[in-house]
């Protein structure tokens, strides 16, 4: 092999730039609370594939001049603000998980629901809005309220394959359910073959009664939550995706564009609703995990793991606060919620837990086995990294903690009792008091931003001389600005 070299000073000023580049990459945890550079960000030039349904108003719909919606105007500014085009890739409700399954796609923006199946098969970014099931019907109809409509032999359409499609089933067990594999063919299906009751959410209701004025609303039924949807070994995308989203919630986009597309003018993405948002979807996991135990033969209570998990959780937290330069929450605090969040699962647990379990075979405990390790706690443990990291993220922008009301509607689907809730609200109180003054730490003139260093001395100079307080984040990119500056003339010179 032949040998050759580089300039000596080309090669100094390159990997003086190339080093800088790199000790501003988030390494390892989730790093939610990383903004990172542009050529950190800009982590690569291929296209972005998107799966979007062109059926569902106002996230997506197919019109002549392409595809439009709130869900379309994200994908776009996303990929452009990470250097990279879109190619838009369709979907069918039915197939979606499957399609998933099989790579077509980077990422999912067609206002998806958070479901607990769908977090076991694929990835979740942060809340963009919510959304809540509407049933519809005719004027005539002697149905009023939503107990009206649990009666045996209703007849429903909807749409075929999604999370309507499943909410049906699940409210009228006795219905007769027809789905529909065309959305925009749902409404049609009203006054139909005895169709009574079609069902839509709050998001595409005003569409739907743009074309039908006369008919009449029973609801919202349920309380449901939109986010993007990766597959599994996408994290690095939905980390990635949760950072912008932050930082668009933050700076108000996201704001404009649900305003733009009549979406509820609620900031899910806000550290703090985001994380309880994150906080149901671990519990939701609850369930399918105590039917596995079940199968198994396994103690829902298990003290050694607990352990375990509240070691690791606390750690996970640490790390994340020193990736953010930012001091962590005091650890009986963190323990404490942990230790709450344990006690509401294994109460869940036990609520789903079969009064009698008939014999099992082996391949159903093979199966039960398998989802047990293999796919449910691998959810639980991406949800618990981003749960350590939007508790960072809180506490470092001192965002108020969540009044008990709010913990107890974020949690309502799990019917936890009082006890639960109260020691959940009182211990995400603690944790989120507001942030903590970190210990100074000894700092070299020229270290790059991997301890608290010149971010962390800037802002508190600033607060010394009694002028406005500039955050620890924000002193952090100002840090990182002028440093790519001078590596940037470096490498312009060389």
């Amino acid at each position: 092999m032949k040998n050759f070299s580089i300039p000596a000073t080309v090669s100094r000023r390159c990997i003086f730039y190339i080093a800088i580049m790199f000790s501003l990459i988030p390494m390892g945890g989730y790093g939610i609370g990383c903004r990172a550079p542009d050529a950190a960000h800009r982590a690569t030039k291929a296209a972005l594939r998107v799966g979007t349904s062109g059926d569902y108003a106002p996230f997506s719909e197919t019109r002549p001049t392409g595809p439009a919606g709130f869900s379309i105007e994200l994908a776009r500014a996303y990929a452009r603000e990470t250097g990279r085009s879109i190619e838009w890739v369709p979907f069918s409700w039915p197939s979606l998980a499957d399609d998933l399954a099989n790579g077509r796609f980077d990422l999912v923006l067609s206002g998806i629901t958070i479901r607990p199946e769908r977090s076991v098969e694929g990835r979740f970014g942060l809340p963009l809005t919510t959304s809540g099931a509407i049933a519809l019907v005719e004027p005539g109809h002697p149905a009023h309220t939503a107990d009206d409509l649990t009666r045996p032999g209703l007849a429903v359409a909807v749409n075929a394959g999604g999370h309507l499609e499943r909410t049906a089933r699940g409210l009228w067990p006795e219905a007769r359910v027809t789905a529909v594999a065309n959305n925009h063919e749902v409404l049609e299906r009203l006054g139909t073959d005895g169709i009574e009751a079609v069902l839509t959410d709050t998001l595409e209701l005003n569409v739907w009664l743009e074309r039908r004025p006369e008919l009449r609303t029973i609801g919202p039924l349920t309380s449901d939550r939109k986010a993007a949807w990766v597959p599994i070994g996408g994290e690095l995308e939905v980390r990635r995706f949760d950072r912008w989203t932050l930082e668009a919630e933050r700076s108000g986009r996201l704001a404009g564009w649900r305003e733009r597309f009549g979406l509820p003018n609620t900031p899910t993405a806000a550290p703090v609703p985001a994380l309880l948002a994150s906080l149901d979807e671990r519990l939701s996991l609850m369930i399918p995990v105590a039917r596995a135990k079940q199968i198994l033969a396994r103690p829902i209570e298990d003290r050694a793991r607990e352990s375990k998990v509240l070691d690791a959780a606390v750690r996970s937290v640490q790390s994340e606060a020193e990736r953010g330069h930012v001091a962590p929450p005091p650890t009986p605090d963190l323990l404490r919620l942990y230790r709450a969040q344990i006690e509401a699962a294994k109460w869940i647990q036990q609520q789903a837990m079969r009064p009698s379990m008939p014999s099992t075979t082996a391949a159903q405990r093979d199966e039960a086995r398998s989802a047990l390790e293999d796919r449910l706690r691998p959810a639980l443990i991406f949800l618990g990294d981003r749960i350590a990291g939007l508790l960072v993220v809180a506490t470092a922008d001192g965002a108020p903690a969540p009044s008990r009301d709010a913990v107890a509607r974020a949690l309502a689907r799990h019917a936890l009792p009082e006890e639960h809730l109260r020691a959940l609200h009182e211990a995400l109180h603690d944790v989120l008091r507001g942030p903590r003054s970190a210990q100074p730490r000894s700092t070299t003139r020229d270290r790059a931003p991997t301890s608290t260093g010149s971010a962390r001395q800037s802002a508190q100079r600033v607060k010394a001389k009694g002028a406005p307080r500039i955050g620890i984040s924000q002193a952090k990119r100002r840090w990182t600005a002028s440093r790519l500056q001078e590596a940037r003339k470096v490498i312009t010179a060389a």
